[in-house]
């Protein structure tokens, strides 16, 4: 069933990781949170953004190539995730703090348990998670 519709409920296990311990074991390196990524954006098959082609071949790094114009295509672009030079799986583990947190998850908390050089790194990133929460209406995975 596709993570777009309405009526769908993901579940856990299935769609997501249900533990800390899963997530780690789901998300191991980049290319596995590319992977998923991929899976969730073009849950219902990729389209390309520039001409609409729904024909392309997946190449390494989260990128698609359109087989009508031959453009690249970067599963993060356009979500919170573009132009950061953050490990995926780094976000993947703030993603999971925020969510599972039952009080929140602060800045700080994030640069001391996933051992971020600065603070400036994890507000950003939880700045962008938070953004892109609030936005209704709009593409999952949209940066706001």
């Amino acid at each position: 069933m596709p993570l777009t519709q309405g009526s769908f409920m993901p579940v856990s296990g299935v769609h997501y990781p249900g533990t800390v311990a899963k997530m780690r074991s789901w998300f191991p390196n980049d290319e596995a949170c590319l992977d998923y990524l991929d899976w969730v954006r073009w849950s219902e098959g990729f389209a390309c953004p520039h001409c609409g082609d729904v024909c392309s071949w997946k190449m390494k790094g989260g990128i698609r190539r359109c087989q009508s114009c031959r453009r690249r295509i970067s599963v993060t672009t356009g979500t919170v995730f573009h132009k950061s030079h953050v490990p995926l799986t780094v976000w993947f583990e703030t993603a999971w703090a925020m969510t599972t947190g039952k009080q929140g998850v602060s800045a700080s908390e994030i640069q001391r348990t996933l051992e971020l050089g600065s603070y400036q790194t994890a507000w950003m990133m939880l700045h962008r998670f938070r953004r892109g929460m609030g936005t209704t209406g709009t593409t999952p995975l949209r940066d706001g």
